[in-house]
């Protein structure tokens, strides 16, 4: 298999986008509880300890702008890693749908490989055996419309002149469904 690297990484951005976007709402939504834990708790500090109040008001807020920079530059940092981590996943979808669309283009049947970090190896494998099967049956089913060629061909001579007419339909339907296969033998 040849090394080969993608360079943009938003290969399908209704996908990678939303579920990153799915991700870090989770985290927001959960992240929201802890300062609200955290504010009560040092309410409940304060009210016991009302020398150190006024010193855990300023503190309080100082915590909580620290604690939201933080949170914003964990939220930025999830959503580029799950970017990267869905890349592995729409990259090989990707090229699969590419892979497909060339074989139903005319182009020659080849097997299916994915980098050797993206997820779902198994499915190009089955692609690749799905694939070999199908080109095995397609080169069984040309060998028997050979054979069929040669049996008309071979009645030709003997049947009736009103009849020959169908065979020459047949034969010319054979030929037909032969000639819509590039790779036919």
């Amino acid at each position: 298999m040849a090394f080969y690297k993608r360079a943009v990484y938003i290969i399908n951005p209704s996908f990678q986008i939303t579920f990153s976007l799915i991700v870090c709402s989770f985290i927001i939504i959960s992240s929201v509880i802890y300062p609200i834990i955290l504010i009560d708790f040092l309410n409940e500090i304060g009210s016991r300890y009302p020398e150190i109040a006024a010193n855990m008001k300023l503190a309080q807020s100082d915590l909580i702008l620290y604690m939201g920079m933080i949170q914003i530059f964990v939220i930025i940092l999830v959503f580029i890693i799950f970017i990267f981590f869905t890349h592995r996943i729409a990259g090989p979808m990707h090229k699969l749908k590419m892979h497909l669309s060339k074989i139903r283009q005319g182009e020659p049947i080849t097997p299916l490989t994915f980098r050797s970090g993206d997820h779902f190896h198994d499915v190009a494998e089955e692609v690749t055996l799905f694939l070999e099967t199908l080109t095995y049956n397609q080169e069984n089913d040309f060998m028997y419309l050979d054979e069929i060629s040669t049996y008309i061909e071979n009645l030709t001579p003997v049947v009736p002149d009103d009849k020959k007419p169908v065979l020459s339909e047949i034969s010319r339907r054979l030929i037909e469904i032969k000639s819509r296969y590039k790779n036919s033998p």
